[in-house]
């Protein structure tokens, strides 16, 4: 679980509802303080029981290099409604949400697509699966295939404990004890028992057993003439930093590792962060550019 350093938002960045054919899914829009994006817009996806908040802190920041960015809930997560279907919260179901935002958030541009941890699974999905052909894509803190280590432990867990005890319960005897001897403060706090309620049940249940099961899939995505950058912090607690650099080289990418992160770059080390996002994207963007013009 990650902790948004900023709840508040910053100058440029706004709520929105964006409609799409598969659904409509809450989001943060930044925009630059000028009001002209003269770059390709960017999509971030959070990772399991995460949101959109998770990115407040890097939102300014990317904008501000001229671009439209936008980080979503994805469905059945905080403030994005979901079904009661199972079948809804499978990486191929949400990676087809995903291909549909990128659809309209690009309105005929190319679009950079981020996930983050769980998100990246998703995101993969969408590009394998051809419902998304982004401008590039970023995997923040995720890896090649099912999550492990310490955070493995704490999603068998929950996932074990969902079905007899709920939500209310894994947050009081689980999480929120863990927050206050993390010393989080009290309004962050607050806002993560809100999340977290708010995830449609049977949403968290899937998205757990589907980041624990997770297959594979790097040498299909290897394939694809995409630039991929996967950045991850030097204390990762998810996927191991090796993992993730071991992963960069079968994909033939550029890798990033942020000083002092553990498994949020974006909350722990957001300046950092967004100077690697913006570096990475603009390169892509050039590189895409000669390619239309040769």
């Amino acid at each position: 679980m990650s902790t948004p350093r900023f709840l508040a938002l910053p100058p440029g960045v706004s709520t929105r509802q964006i409609e799409t054919p598969a659904g409509t899914f809450a989001a943060l829009e930044a925009r630059p303080v000028s009001g002209v994006a003269e770059r390709w817009p960017a999509l971030l996806v959070p990772g399991f029981t995460g949101s959109k908040e998770d990115f407040i802190a890097v939102l300014q920041t990317l904008a501000q290099a001229g671009r439209r960015v936008i980080a979503i809930d994805m469905r059945g997560q905080y403030e994005t409604q979901g079904p009661d279907d199972p079948r809804a919260y499978t990486c191929a179901a949400l990676g087809a949400d995903i291909g549909a935002i990128v659809e309209t958030v690009g309105q005929g541009e190319p679009v950079h697509l981020l996930g983050h941890s769980f998100g990246g699974l998703v995101t993969r999905e969408a590009v394998l699966d051809g419902m998304a052909r982004p401008a590039s894509l970023t995997l923040m803190s995720s890896g090649p295939a099912a999550i492990i280590g310490s955070r493995e432990r704490v999603g068998r867990v929950m996932l074990a404990e969902l079905p007899e005890h709920g939500i209310d319960y894994i947050w009081a005897n689980r999480l929120e004890p863990e927050a206050l001897r993390a010393g989080v403060p009290d309004e962050i706090v607050a806002f993560l028992r809100k999340r977290l309620l708010a995830n449609h049940p049977v949403g968290l249940r899937v998205m757990a057993e589907e980041v624990l099961n997770a297959v594979d899939r790097v040498a299909e995505l290897a394939r694809h003439d995409l630039d991929v950058l996967v950045l991850y912090g030097e204390h990762d607690d998810g996927w191991p930093p090796l993992l993730q650099a071991e992963m960069a080289h079968r994909l033939d990418a550029e890798c990033v590792v942020v000083p002092g992160a553990v498994h949020s770059p974006a909350v722990e080390a957001p300046e950092t962060t967004a100077a690697a996002l913006i570096r990475f994207w603009n390169t892509a963007e050039s590189r895409l550019l000669q390619l239309q013009h040769i």
